[in-house]
């Protein structure tokens, strides 16, 4: 059913794509073929062999093909689907986390991920990983609807134990050109905290990124069980963000077989057109919400668990937040029993 609906999108898009890009209306049965050819490649993982049979199209004509197809998604419809975050993007997204998943102030959730591809030529070890197989790095910001907020793809997999996120464009958009609201009270309470996002431990703590405490912690510390709890309760729409990206694009269950180049235009406009089914999903009557964090393929990886000094500034924020959960204002009903069951 996925698949099907990624196909008939994917002629809605490809109908914009056309619209735009063609001038030649007379032309519009051959590029709707084409365009249904790259589809059908990022919806099922298909070799350009095999399409070439299906389509009657020569291999290196599709490669060719593929190429212009994500170039047009990427440069037409990125700052549409993936529009920059600003102020008032992040406010309604921290008023959805509030609302769906009882975190308060968090503008999104952050998680990386390798994605896994075949050895290119000549390129040595750059993109071989600490998992022991070559891949490309994608960081990815999403809301509380499993959207994307903003995509950050192409770094070196041989990179994760040095800090990817300190390094990336999204990470330096995030710590500078990004605006977050002004900071304000929790809810029910008068204590003003600033807006964050949530990642897991490959994150440096910041005053604007939250981690959970350590497990051994966690374990001695009802309280900061609790925090871990409700920071991965919110911070799983990244998660399950991906899980729902590789159902709908079948090639990222295996290793992607192209040059990086062309890799970083999958992953790139495949988060793109993510991004139109969600909205379709969103407003229809059925959306779904996974019960729990969704499996990933083995072709995508999380990136590794990092240590870093944080401010007394970022461990005081964090401390709020955990102080507010145990609260009368800020705990749900089931908390204090997962926590007992979980530890």
């Amino acid at each position: 059913m996925l698949q099907s609906s990624l196909f008939f999108k994917g002629i809605i898009i490809s109908v914009v794509i056309t619209n735009i890009c063609i001038t030649s209306p007379g032309h519009w049965d051959k590029y709707d073929y084409f365009f249904n050819c790259n589809y059908r490649f990022m919806a099922t993982g298909e070799s350009y062999r095999s399409l070439a049979f299906q389509f009657r199209i020569h291999h290196s004509w599709i490669s060719v093909l593929v190429r212009q197809t994500l170039n047009a998604i990427c440069e037409r419809l990125q700052k549409v689907a993936i529009p920059e975050p600003n102020e008032e993007t992040l406010k309604q997204t921290a008023d959805g986390y509030n609302r769906r998943w009882h975190f308060p102030h968090c503008c999104g959730s952050i998680d990386g991920k390798h994605i896994r591809i075949i050895c290119p030529g000549n390129s040595g070890s750059r993109y071989f990983n600490y998992k022991d197989f070559y891949s490309i790095v994608m960081l990815a910001l999403v809301d509380h609807n499993y959207k994307f907020l903003a995509v950050d793809v192409g770094s070196y997999g041989t990179e994760g134990d040095a800090g990817i996120f300190a390094k990336s464009p999204l990470g330096n958009n995030l710590s500078k050109a990004i605006k977050f609201p002004p900071p304000g009270p929790l809810p029910g309470t008068q204590t003003v905290l600033p807006y964050v996002i949530l990642g897991d431990e490959a994150f440096k703590l910041t005053t604007t990124l939250m981690r959970p405490y350590p497990h051994d912690q966690a374990k001695a510390d009802t309280g900061k069980a609790i925090y871990n709890y409700r920071h991965c309760l919110a911070r799983r729409t990244c998660e399950n963000a991906f899980g729902i990206l590789c159902q709908y694009f079948r090639i990222f269950f295996t290793p992607i077989a192209v040059d990086p180049d062309t890799t970083v235009l999958i992953v790139l406009a495949a988060c793109i057109v993510y991004n139109f089914l969600r909205d379709e999903r969103s407003s229809s009557s059925c959306d779904e919400t996974p019960s729990d964090v969704m499996d990933l393929p083995r072709n995508i990886q999380p990136l590794p668990r990092r240590k870093g000094n944080a401010d007394f500034e970022a461990y005081n924020v964090r401390n709020q937040f955990r102080k507010y959960f145990c609260s009368r204002e800020g705990q749900v009903a089931w908390q204090l029993a997962h926590v007992e069951r979980v530890n």
